[in-house]
């Protein structure tokens, strides 16, 4: 099989972790008979410095164009980049911004795993990290509260602000959807996080995805307010498979399961649209305090491309390999920084790379 890859490196670690995950990749193409096609594209602050703008038509028409983007990180230090010194439209998370609503992303799917090996990392009870946990949050990207309508104006002389938390039938259908497809190849679980006894929005969230569990009787659903989610998710994370949420439950949600699972550098991404495409990311920064050194953890951004194997390319065996790679590397002791402990072997981001394409 043939794919044509949109490849954004990025800024700061972004190129060095890319690189890795192209090179596992390529392993896996030449395991599997495929072959995998790549288009280097800019966005972010390498696309200021070259363009003037951190998102160009001509890669959002590229990417369009593509079976699927692969991208490491944007940005760069908020204090001394003069990234930063520009409009806010101009900077370089705007790019990813408008590179998400170009391409009608309104999905966000982040794993969050806990390997075994790393269950030291966890910084919860050791009884709770030993029986380790493998979730998928699946957070709403493009509507409610970071999106609603919004203002700033004196009321009766006092300053009041006002931001709009908006969800339509449409947009709470296509990400339950979404959710039950991903749970149909997981564990055929789905918790759906809402506040239905205070929000409005919420009431509809679940009458929406209680309609839409109808169409997936293999499909466990439960509602969990998101209260309780914050809380069952430090006190027994092993209990969830998929978890659906809105907006801005979700970025919350999701950085405190990032915590738990001991490194953001095995974190891996996905955003969505109504196809099978996707713009597949770690979910760490531009770390450009190490850019440049052979330092970074490239292991989140090669889960990010297993996800785009097994959900854009529907590879499940070649993604499977990628994920048993990295399993066998950490269990032979291998270790970036970032996760490295007592009796481990240090190796830096290449060498890594080198490890799991070696496993592949």
């Amino acid at each position: 099989m043939e794919k044509n890859i949109a490849v954004i490196k990025g800024d700061g670690i972004g190129p060095e972790i890319v690189t890795e995950a192209m090179k596992v990749l390529d392993k896996v193409a030449e395991k599997f008979g495929h072959k995998f096609n790549y288009e280097q594209l800019l966005m972010g602050g390498c696309s200021i410095d070259a363009n003037g703008v951190p998102l160009t038509d001509e890669t959002i028409a590229r990417c369009k164009a593509s079976d699927a983007v692969l991208m490491g990180s944007i940005g760069g230090n908020t204090t001394t980049s003069p990234w930063y010194k520009l409009p806010a439209n101009l900077r370089p998370e705007a790019g990813l911004l408008g590179l998400r609503k170009a391409l009608g992303l309104f999905a966000n799917l982040r794993p969050c795993v806990l390997y075994k090996q790393l269950s030291e990392a966890c910084p919860l009870k050791k009884e709770i990290a030993d029986k380790g946990f493998d979730m998928l949050i699946m957070r709403e990207l493009t509507g409610g509260l970071y999106f609603g309508e919004r203002k700033t104006e004196e009321v009766n002389g006092v300053m009041t602000a006002i931001d709009t938390l908006k969800y339509d039938e449409n947009e709470i259908r296509r990400i339950a959807k979404k959710a039950f497809d991903v749970a149909m190849q997981r564990k055929k679980k789905v918790t759906s996080v809402d506040k239905a006894n205070v929000l409005d929005s919420s009431r509809l969230w679940r009458k929406v995805v209680e309609e839409v569990a109808k169409e997936y009787p293999e499909v466990t659903l439960e509602h969990m307010l998101v209260d309780n989610s914050a809380m069952q998710l430090v006190k027994d994370p092993a209990q969830f498979d998929v978890m659906v949420t809105e907006n801005m439950f979700g970025d919350i949600l999701s950085d405190e399961a990032s915590m738990i699972t001991g490194s953001i550098g095995m974190l891996a991404s996905a955003s969505m649209n109504e196809t099978s495409f996707g713009l597949y990311e770690p979910s760490g920064g531009s770390a450009p305090d190490i850019a440049g050194q052979n330092k970074a953890n490239p292991i989140a951004t090669i889960l990010s491309a297993a996800m785009m194997l097994r959900y854009s390319f529907k590879m499940d065996k070649e993604a499977d390999a990628v994920e048993n790679a990295v399993n066998s590397v950490l269990e032979n002791g291998f270790r970036t920084g970032d996760i490295m402990s007592e009796g481990m072997k240090l190796v830096s981001c290449s060498e890594m790379g080198d490890k799991i394409a070696e496993f592949v």
